[in-house]
């Protein structure tokens, strides 16, 4: 049990919703249909929580009941047109999109990790067939493990899939999601209501845009914060037609849009210039060249939570020209760190 009491879900170790995949799963297995307590007790619920989740299943998918004899039981089973769609994949394309499988490393132990992995098996299965033509590529070249994204220290969330799997359903289905948030400034939980609109992975971190129903306005909320989730069953929300998720982030900045931008200019010298040309860390960005080879960067941005720690990972090779106060920052930080060098070392604890 997670945080106390669970609140009526059902006992077991599936959440509703993946008692609804699973449901789901039953149904495409077996064409010809099955009874409603072949279901529940296939699903190890009983039968009145079985006819409550056909009745959700039904929002999405087109079910049919048919009755075996006059006066006999009914057969719960999937319309024809529900039949699984073919997706055509050429052998290229699977392989990009396997180089980027690592993306989701973070969710392993989820449920929706082992739905990714499970189309990543299915993706190996094309891409590893031989080409065709001329300039086709070998058969089983591995090549799943030789075109890779690596994340940097990526977290590990084996610890909050339940948690994780409560707030993706709740993105994908448009569901209000409650659960005990941890307030960063003072470390205490207040229970929150939350309409999750998008699941964001930043700096392989997981948060959620959404909609903090009890203060009516749209905030950033941290996975790692949340527990006691509980992703609504039959509610759902409407999705505001001008969102945009892009109106939450800063580029390389951070999920943090701030208040009204502010010019930022960073001079780099030669040593950075490529790596500075190369990069694309702000969508307001321009960079111009400097005498001596150098390069100037100039942004928009409106929170500078994060450019201090950006700029000072540059070391000597970069130096803010504007706005003074990070000017300033960035000195602090400097200082503070030259001084933890001159200050004798600690003796190690035995």
């Amino acid at each position: 049990m997670r945080g106390g009491a669970q609140r009526g879900r059902p006992r077991g170790p599936f959440t509703q919703h993946r008692r609804l995949d699973s449901l789901r799963s039953l149904l495409q297995k077996h064409p010809a249909g099955l009874t409603i307590y072949d279901l529940a007790r296939e699903l190890n619920v009983t039968p009145r929580s079985l006819r409550r989740y056909l009745v959700e299943v039904k929002r999405e998918l087109d079910l049919v009941s048919v009755a075996t004899r006059p006066g006999g039981p009914r057969l719960w089973r999937l319309s024809p047109s529900e039949a699984p769609r073919r997706v055509e994949v050429r052998r290229t394309q699977a392989y990009a999109l396997l180089a980027a499988r690592r993306l989701f490393e973070p969710m392993r132990g989820s449920t929706l990790f082992e739905e990714i992995d499970l189309a990543a098996q299915r993706l190996l299965g094309v891409a590893r067939r031989p080409g065709r033509g001329p300039n086709a590529g070998v058969a089983d070249a591995r090549l799943e493990e030789r075109f890779l994204y690596l994340p940097f220290a990526p977290k590990d969330y084996a610890a909050r899939t339940e948690e994780l799997d409560d707030l993706f359903q709740s993105v994908a289905d448009l569901r209000p999601l409650r659960c005990r948030y941890r307030r960063s400034r003072d470390g205490r939980e207040e229970r929150v209501l939350i309409h999750p609109y998008a699941l964001v992975l930043y700096k392989d971190a997981i948060y959620c845009v959404g909609l903090h129903v009890g203060r009516g306005e749209v905030r950033t909320f941290l996975l790692d914060r949340m527990r006691d989730t509980e992703c609504a069953v039959t509610e759902r929300f409407e999705l505001p037609p001008d969102f945009s998720i892009d109106d939450y982030f800063q580029g390389q900045f951070g999920i943090w849009r701030g208040g009204e931008p502010r010019r930022v200019v960073i001079d780099f010298d030669e040593r950075v210039t490529e790596f500075v040309r190369t990069r694309k860390v702000h969508p307001s960005q321009e960079i111009t060249p400097l005498s001596g080879g150098g390069v100037r960067l100039t942004m928009l941005i409106g929170d500078m939570t994060e450019l201090a720690t950006w700029v000072l990972g540059f070391g000597e090779t970069a130096r803010v020209v504007e706005p003074p106060d990070l000017v300033d920052r960035v000195k602090r930080e400097l200082a503070g760190a030259l001084a933890r060098y001159e200050e004798p070392p600690s003796p190690a604890e035995a």
